[in-house]
C-alpha cells in the first residue's frame, strides 16, 4: 500500500514510533517510510495506538501470508504498472462482473489524485508473476471514483472501478471470468486477499476474519502487505463451479489501507459502491 513500508521491520518500526507519538509515511513504491513526530492528541488517539488497542491488536487471530498459487481465482487479480509490464508495478486490482465484461476494481489512490486527476497511461496486468504477462496487457480507459474522493480524498470512499481496453477482440472477463460485487455484507466476513507487494514479482495471499474499524471501514490482520498491495480484492463466498468469489472491499481506506503492513483497511462497501459501480457500468 502506499502508504506502508516494505518490510516486517517497518511494520515493527511503525508500531513502535505509533506508541511514542510518532507515524509513518512511505509514498507509492517507496522501500522505507518517512517520520514525522506529532504530539498526542485526544482527536488523534482515536485512531493511533492506544494501550488498550495495543493489547487487542495482540490477542487478535492473525492470519498466515503465503506465496499465492496460479489458480483461476488468482488468476483474476492483477498488478497495476505505469505504460507496460517492463517497469515498477504499485498498486494491484482485480476483474469485477460487468454487463460490458471490461471492468476492474482497485483503489481511488491507485488511480486518482485528487489534485492532478485520473492518472494516465495505467494497464493492469492480471496473473504477473516473474516477469511474466500469461493474461496480457490491459490499458485502463475510463475511470470513475466518487466526488467525495475526487473533492477531498475521503477514505470512505477509496474505491475505483475502471473499464479496461479489449484486447485481440476480446473483453477481460471474456477471458478470465469474474468475481462479482458484493455491497452490505457487514463486517465480520470470512475474506481472502491476493495482491502484489511492489517488491516482490509474485502475488502473496491470506484469509482471515474482517472486523469492524469504524461503520464505515473494515479491517483485517495479516501479515507484511507493504506498498504495492493497495487495490487488492477482499473475496469472499469462493464458489468452487464457478472458481470465483464476490468482492467485499479492496485494500485502501483508512491511511489509504494502513500504515503497519500487518493490519489492512478497506472502505466499507455500502450503498454508496453501489452507486458507484451503477455510474461505472450505465
Amino acid at each position: 500500500m502506499t502508504t506502508r513500508g516494505t518490510a516486517v521491520a517497518a511494520g515493527a518500526l511503525s508500531l513502535a514510533l505509533a506508541l511514542a507519538g510518532c507515524t509513518t509515511a512511505a509514498r507509492p513504491g517507496a522501500s522505507a517510510p518517512t517520520v514525522s513526530s506529532a504530539p498526542a492528541t485526544a482527536a488523534g488517539s482515536s485512531h493511533g495506538w492506544t494501550k488498550q488497542r495495543f493489547k487487542g491488536a495482540v490477542a487478535r487471530k492473525t492470519g498466515v501470508t503465503r506465496t499465492a498459487k496460479p489458480t483461476v481465482l488468482n488468476g483474476l487479480v492483477g498488478a497495476v504498472f505505469t505504460r507496460n509490464a517492463d517497469g515498477d508495478h504499485f498498486c494491484t486490482a482485480s476483474v469485477v462482473d460487468s454487463a460490458g465484461l471490461n471492468l476492474v476494481v482497485t483503489a481511488a489512490h491507485c488511480v486518482w489524485d485528487p489534485k492532478l486527476g485520473q492518472r494516465s497511461d495505467l494497464v493492469f496486468v492480471p496473473g504477473y508473476r516473474d516477469g511474466e504477462t500469461p493474461s496480457g496487457v490491459w490499458p485502463l480507459l475510463a475511470v470513475t471514483v466518487d466526488d467525495a474522493w475526487k473533492g477531498g480524498a475521503d477514505p470512505d470512499m477509496d474505491v475505483a472501478f475502471a473499464v479496461v481496453q479489449a484486447q485481440n477482440g476480446q473483453q477481460v472477463q471474456q477471458v478470465l471470468g469474474a468475481n462479482k460485487l458484493g455491497v452490505n455484507r457487514g463486517y465480520q466476513v470470512p475474506v481472502k486477499i491476493t495482491g502484489y507487494p511492489g517488491s516482490s514479482d509474485v502475488p502473496i495471499t491470506c484469509s482471515n476474519t474482517s472486523t469492524e474499524q469504524s461503520p464505515t471501514q473494515l479491517r483485517i490482520d495479516c501479515p507484511d502487505y507493504t506498498g504495492g498491495t493497495s487495490g487488492s480484492p477482499w473475496v469472499t463466498d469462493f464458489d468452487p463451479s464457478t472458481r470465483t468469489g464476490t468482492v467485499v472491499g479492496v485494500i485502501g481506506g483508512y491511511q489509504e489501507g494502513g500504515d503497519d503492513p500487518n493490519t489492512s483497511y478497506t472502505s466499507y462497501f455500502g450503498d454508496r459502491v453501489q452507486a458507484l459501480y451503477d455510474r461505472a457500468t450505465g
